[in-house]
């Protein structure tokens, strides 16, 4: 075998692992963005952990994987596994009133995606695309919301909605946020000292 033909293998092999590693670590994620949701106080938008998992999910995976992982997650919860807030799954979930901010988690994810790519990391940027990402994500929602709610009980007030779906979240989401951006740094730091990232 000459030395072209083993490198060659070599990259092959650790081609194989990467791919593998990042296929566990997106699967990993996405349970814990499950196990997070389970851990609810319901309310008009239950208040879950699912924001912390969604964040941590970027903070550790990287844009791209951390998007896949809600991805996955999402997909989930829509052919039934009861992945969402209180043992629930299905598509009703998701077309249903809240569902909106479900799949405002994607726009969260992209976000941060896009600021890693233009900052190379830097954590003002992440912060910075964690703040515009939960935006996102209750802008989404919130559209998605009154647009169901009318056609189920009529055309409701953009005061209400926010005053039922976003402002109260503002605060318990915020404290999410800045738990998943110091617990994913510390975990990077352990899994890249472990030549696990």
């Amino acid at each position: 075998m000459n030395a072209t033909t083993s490198n060659t293998t070599t990259m092959s092999t650790d081609t194989t692992k990467m791919k593998t590693r990042d296929l566990a670590y997106i699967a990993v994620f996405a349970v814990l963005m499950a196990i997070c949701s389970w851990i609810s106080i319901p309310l008009t938008i239950p208040v879950t952990l699912q924001t912390f998992g969604v964040f941590l999910a970027c903070i550790v995976l990287g844009g791209k994987r951390g998007t896949l992982s809600i991805i996955v997650f999402i997909l989930l919860g829509a052919i039934g596994i009861p992945v969402f807030s209180g043992f629930t799954g299905g598509i009703g979930v998701l077309l249903g009133n809240t569902g909106g901010y479900i799949i405002g988690f994607i726009c969260s994810a992209l976000i941060m995606w896009l600021f890693e790519k233009l900052f190379k990391g830097a954590l003002w940027a992440t912060i910075a695309s964690m703040i515009l990402g939960l935006i996102a994500c209750y802008a989404v929602g919130t559209i998605w919301f009154m647009i169901v709610y009318a056609k189920a009980a009529g055309a409701v007030a953009l005061a209400s909605v926010l005053g039922w779906c976003v402002i109260p979240f503002i605060i318990p989401d915020a404290v999410k946020i800045a738990l998943a951006l110091i617990i994913g740094n510390r975990l990077n730091k352990a899994l890249a000292k472990a030549g696990l990232l």
